[in-house]
């Protein structure tokens, strides 16, 4: 009798909290909800984040209040929403550095277990740049000079083992090509060494590289994504230009702690898709050369999983270890 009556009381308890959690995820959200943003203030991940958080707040009916948490290359901020409380009040807008990361330097988050995907918010291919002194106006023709001139050519990144870093290294694989590698902290401390001729080739962003390319002091020979974009409409896809099969984005997306209720993932879901169908959202990111995506949780989930396997096998063919 007394084991039956312990029984109930347990199951009862395990009802009440299964019910308290179904009332909070219906009438989610009720108060203002963290967006971790896992760089500093003033990169494209913030102004992305910082673009996109004001419009949610007015489809969500509550703030959403942008905290910047940098530190070791992300991994800070990732390993906050990591091990957050999966309620739904704290999410965070990631990059491919969430998964590069822990290929190169320990971490205490699974990439592929410790989040639930929300949506791919953008995406931003880089773009293959050389100088003009080079004899190349073409990727299929800097791919030949490269071959001919084997560790002749410097190319620029933001830093060892960072997104631009791994690109090139999956460039130079798939071209049979060896360049050698100068990091900078930040391609924006690159630029210098690039327009004095020291820097030969580089994969920078779209938007910082458009001034140089339209000045005439940088040409602009392949994009990395798989199709055109609009911001350079003449310029050629490297899949079309001699390297079949060459794909990187420089993509944002939302995530939220693993155990998050799927009722919540799906309204953060719709809302995240309307904010990216508004007319000055798609400009905005339209100006800083990016795509708005919204694609489904199970695409995001499938994304960050290719981008996994891809970016392990590029750090283990290459070598690549942290520093």
């Amino acid at each position: 009798m007394l084991r039956t009556r312990l029984i109930v009381k347990v199951s009862l308890a395990g009802m009440a909290v299964l019910s308290m959690g179904m009332a909070s995820s219906q009438d989610y959200p009720n108060r203002p909800v963290r967006l971790i943003v896992p760089l500093a203030v003033g990169g494209g991940m913030d102004t992305i984040a910082r673009g996109v958080a004001p419009k949610l707040s007015e489809t969500l009916g509550k703030a959403i209040i942008v905290d910047n948490r940098p530190g070791a290359g992300g991994s800070v901020g990732a390993e906050i929403t990591a091990h957050a409380v999966p309620d739904g009040y704290t999410i965070m807008m990631a990059s491919a550095s969430l998964v590069t990361n822990v290929l190169l330097y320990p971490a205490r988050y699974d990439p592929g277990k410790d989040f639930a995907a929300i949506s791919q918010v953008s995406a931003q291919p880089y773009v293959l740049i050389s100088i003009p002194s080079i004899p190349a106006t073409t990727a299929k023709e800097l791919i030949a000079y490269a071959k001919a001139n084997p560790g002749r050519l410097n190319y620029a990144s933001s830093g060892n083992g960072g997104l631009i870093h791994l690109t090139t290294e999956l460039f130079q694989s798939m071209t049979g090509t060896r360049l050698v590698h100068i990091p900078f902290g930040g391609m924006g401390a690159a630029y210098p060494d690039i327009l004095s001729g020291r820097i030969q080739v580089a994969f920078p962003s779209t938007i910082s590289a458009m001034p140089h390319i339209k000045s005439g002091r940088l040409r602009a020979l392949a994009v990395t994504s798989r199709v055109r974009i609009k911001t350079l409409p003449d310029v050629p896809p490297l899949g079309e230009a001699g390297v079949p099969g060459f794909d990187v984005t420089q993509w944002y997306g939302l995530l939220a702690p693993a155990a998050t209720p799927r009722v919540i993932i799906e309204r953060l879901h719709r809302e995240t898709v309307t904010v990216l169908k508004l007319p000055d959202v798609v400009g905005r990111m339209a100006s800083d050369g990016s795509d708005p995506i919204g694609s489904t949780s199970a695409h995001f989930t499938a994304h960050v999983r290719s981008e996994i396997q891809k970016w392990t096998k590029v750090v283990k063919d290459a070598g690549i270890r942290g520093e």
